[in-house]
């Protein structure tokens, strides 16, 4: 939607600027805004009635903040300090309310004299700043400030009609400041090229565009802003389902061999020798997969499923139908220890079915190879001939795969674990290496509500498997407060080891390693107020390990696991706790996803509250996997009125992933969900909301296709074409890449 060709012009010229230079330059620099267009796509945050005042009682920590409020009291204080030794230091401290709370604000050393005079009580203004913490209390400190007399022509002018919009600030440029440079530049909003067909956009009463843009930054009633965001909702989620759909409609293009399993192969000797029937979920997945992998276009299919549902094995049989069908077929996993892991499972799934070319290899064998950045050289050398020869059926790896050394002799399927470790570069640089297209299976095991899958998976058709195999047994979780009630985690270590007296194991999660050297900006130099009232750093793994060996779980065998170990060295230590020479394993978020050992079936995840909700959910997958019931202790300091809390107890309350995926999304931004938070751009989405908004979605979702079906290459739609080209300029690398 942004850089329609008449908003085009830069903020920012050598010759002339639309704005002042300074301002142009800031907003280029940190708000990613560099056109008209951009500009008048940074829409308000939320408005302010001019009668009515914000919650302070709400306010986010750490976050840029601008808020309406009236001075209740300033008082000037002197202290003595290494700069003004004799007494003559001096603190303004003025408290603002807006009727629903209180907050502080702070000015300091000559920065005082100004607020002094101009902060008296009943003053109104509007103030920006950064929220800190300080004794306990909220706090702004040295916020900038805008009075608001009412009367002033400026302020009137600026702030038209009865709502303050306030817009996504920074601490170089204040939400007002923002403000006056939108109504600058808000005429041009009459050039702006619509992106809707006239027909959709009539047939949904929905206002133009221009209208849109100029109510939604100088409304004057509320009734103003709802049109203006029902209309701009639309524009977001149909451009990037236009986008999606065109990715679709190019893809069914593609020719692709189609995979037929033979009727007595590799895959009827791989069901006839599995110990169980498969569940309904994964027979009817299954033939979903088998239907795409027999037509003659790429398959593209998302598979999610929850942790423990049995995705491996309808991957594996996938793999094994077009290796029947004299095709290969990759496995690309986000770590070494998850494709190891893989590897192992599979050839043990397999039995003799994955030793082909070997002795005591079955009639219908074949080979299954592993292929990690970390191999020995003839390790390496094998892999590489087994794959371009043929001999591999299967190969299992991590980015190695990408590599332009790795050539295959046919490769047929791909399967990407846990998709949302992998760009789309990637999955292209990987099917690259078939004759063909190969056909592909992304799996993911962070179950996504269905609003998010067709805006961030919207490329992909979807397969759901929500069903546990039998025999998969239910995980108690419980939130262990260890600040208020200290003797509740002296009970999770009497519980551990308990589960090992019963012959069982045990994970302990941590947020960090603990071997990473200390910040010397962070141990030098005085400390702010913030720094002390940051929180204590997270636990670490060798930190926790050590205390619990010589301490609440002396004699029992203690190892641990994190990233920053050697390959081999992780290997051995997963080796020797899958075969029950470990008791407990201290590990961190490397056993998120595939670690497979049935025995495990306890897990005290450290500093809970550090993790994600979805991210909590993975890890509890990793107990409770064989027929013992499993415990998972969730143990956090925050007390108990803190959103952290709540979180918690969300995941100890169900172990619906679907339910889950829901309360974390509401707790997030879309940005993060889209993918955006790693890449620092700002999100294609600006007012659509993932969960609010199914139904928009829904709808553009079906707009979208009919229009790409009928006319794929847009021909009849030049504001659409310019707003999709923009889009896809912009967020090629980030939303694309499915964070």
């Amino acid at each position: 939607m942004d850089l329609v060709p008449a908003l085009e012009e830069p903020l920012r010229q050598p010759l002339k600027s639309v704005l002042g230079p300074a301002t142009a330059k800031v907003m280029a620099e940190h708000l990613g805004l560099r056109t008209v267009g951009d500009l008048l796509h940074h829409y308000p945050r939320r408005y302010e009635e001019r009668g009515q005042l914000t919650h302070l009682a709400d306010l986010p920590m750490d976050e840029h903040v601008t808020v309406v409020a009236q001075v209740a009291d300033a008082r000037l204080h002197t202290f003595a300090s290494s700069k003004a030794p004799r007494g003559k230091g001096q603190r303004l401290e003025v408290t603002i309310t807006d009727g629903s709370g209180r907050l502080q604000l702070v000015f300091f050393g000559n920065g005082v004299h100004k607020p002094h005079k101009e902060l008296l009580p009943g003053t109104r203004a509007m103030f920006a700043g950064k929220v800190s913490v300080f004794n306990r209390r909220l706090q702004l400190a040295h916020p900038a400030y805008e009075l608001l007399q009412g009367d002033s022509e400026e302020t009137v002018e600026t702030w038209a009609g009865a709502l303050i919009p306030l817009y996504p600030a920074t601490a170089k440029l204040e939400s007002w400041k923002i403000g006056k440079a939108v109504q600058t530049v808000l005429p041009s909003a009459q050039d702006a090229l619509d992106p809707l067909p006239p027909s959709l956009r009539e047939g949904r009463g929905l206002v133009t565009l221009p209208e849109a843009l100029l109510k939604i930054h100088r409304p004057h009633t509320k009734a103003d802003i709802a049109d203006a965001r029902a209309r701009l909702k639309w524009d977001e989620a149909f451009v990037l389902q236009v986008a999606l759909a065109r990715r679709r409609y190019a893809d069914a293009q593609l020719p692709a061999a189609p995979r037929k399993p033979k009727p007595d192969g590799l895959l009827t000797a791989f069901d006839d020798r599995l110990p169980f029937t498969l569940t309904g979920g994964q027979q009817k997945v299954s033939r979903e997969i088998f239907d795409d992998l027999a037509t003659d276009h790429p398959m593209h299919r998302l598979l999610q499923g929850e942790v423990g549902s049995g995705k491996t094995l309808v991957a594996l049989r996938a793999m094994l139908a077009v290796v029947d069908a004299g095709g290969q077929a990759a496995m690309l996993a986000p770590t070494e220890v998850l494709a190891q892991q893989h590897h192992r499972s599979v050839t043990e799934m397999m039995g003799e079915l994955a030793e082909g070319g070997l002795l005591g290899g079955a009639e219908h064998a074949t080979k299954v190879v592993l292929l990690t950045g970390s191999m020995g050289a003839a390790a390496r050398r094998q892999a590489l001939l087994d794959l371009v020869t043929g001999e591999a059926g299967i190969v299992i790896g991590t980015h190695a795969l990408i590599e332009d050394k790795v050539q295959f002799h046919d490769l047929g399927l791909v399967v990407v674990d846990e998709q949302h470790r992998f760009g789309v570069e990637q999955r292209d640089a990987l099917r690259g290496k078939g004759k063909q297209p190969p056909h592909l299976l992304v799996m993911t095991a962070t179950p996504i509500p269905r609003t998010v899958a067709m805006t961030v998976f919207g490329d992909l058709e979807t397969s759901v498997l929500d069903q546990l195999p039998a025999g998969r047994s239910p995980i108690a979780t419980h939130v262990v407060p260890a600040a208020d009630k200290p003797h509740f985690l002296a009970r999770a270590w009497e519980r551990v080891r308990e589960e090992v007296g019963n012959g069982h194991q045990a994970y302990v999660v941590c947020p960090r390693i603990g071997d990473e050297e200390d910040d010397p900006k962070k141990a030098g130099g005085k400390k702010t107020p913030e720094d002390e009232a940051e929180k204590r750093p997270p636990l670490a793994v060798l930190d926790v390990a050590d205390h619990l060996a010589k301490g609440p779980l002396q004699g029992l065998e203690v190892e641990v696991l994190h990233g920053r170990m050697h390959p081999d060295d992780k290997d051995a230590v997963m080796r020797r706790f899958a075969a029950g020479e470990t008791d407990v394993l201290v590990a961190t978020t490397v056993i998120e996803v595939g670690v497979n050992v049935p025995n495990a079936t306890a897990m005290v995840i450290m500093d809970a509250d550090r993790f994600g909700v979805s991210q909590l959910h993975q890890l509890r997958g990793r107990v409770g996997r064989g027929s013992a019931p499993g415990l998972c202790l969730l143990v956090t300091e925050m007390p108990e009125a803190s959103a952290a809390r709540q979180r918690l107890n969300a995941v100890a309350s169900t172990l619906d992933g679907f339910e889950l995926s829901r309360i974390d999304l509401e707790q997030r931004r879309e940005g993060d969900v889209l993918g955006q938070a790693q890449s620092g751009a700002r999100s294609s989405l600006r007012v659509l909301a993932v969960i609010e908004d199914e139904e928009v979605i829904a709808e553009a979702r079906q707009e979208a296709a009919a229009i790409v079906a009928a006319d794929p290459e847009l021909q009849h739609l030049p504001g659409l074409r310019t707003a999709l080209d923009a889009l896809v300029d912009e967020e090629r690398e980030q939303y694309l890449d499915k964070g």
